[in-house]
């Protein structure tokens, strides 16, 4: 009977390694996402928010980034995320405010830009929306793209009708 147990643990121990090396090999077909690092990338600010970032968007899986203040999602990258981008000023493109965050949104072929606005450092996101909806992803991200203070908010044409007149 000992030995039966032993030879049952033994192929425990050998099922076990290999699931654990599988799942090594399986990990390594996901390369480390290149992405460039923001100027101010080192900004203290964004470590709260980076650390709140949620482990998928939509169907998109968080993966791992060669820099700081970084973060990519999908297998290709359908989504990239870079704290610390130069904050926008005033602007006339479209910003649209989801969830508490105001986003102001340039959109490119494939790519559109979507930077937070009135947060210090800015954040910046890269997506393709033929491949992951931008309502998913601001909606997603915006927990944490809250851990960066407010200073600012967007003004609509809706805004400016309330303004006092001048004499």
């Amino acid at each position: 009977m000992l030995q039966f147990s032993r030879l049952v643990s033994a192929r425990l121990a050998v099922a076990v390694a290999a699931a654990a090396a599988s799942g090594l090999a399986l990990t390594a077909c996901s390369p480390v996402v290149d992405v460039t690092p923001a100027k101010d990338a080192a900004n203290a600010a964004c470590a709260p928010m980076m650390l709140a970032l949620p482990d998928a968007v939509g169907d998109a899986k968080l993966r791992k980034t060669n820099a700081q203040a970084t973060a990519a999602w999908g297998d290709p990258s359908s989504l990239i995320l870079r704290c610390g981008v130069n904050v926008p000023g005033p602007t006339t493109d479209r910003c649209v405010s989801v969830n508490g965050v105001d986003w102001v949104i340039k959109e490119g072929n494939p790519v559109w830009t979507l930077t937070t606005f009135g947060r210090e450092p800015a954040t910046e996101i890269l997506l393709d929306p033929n491949k992951i909806s931008s309502a998913t992803v601001l909606a997603d991200l915006a927990p944490a793209a809250l851990k960066i203070k407010a200073t600012r908010k967007c003004v609509g044409q809706e805004d400016l009708q309330n303004l006092p007149s001048s004499k």
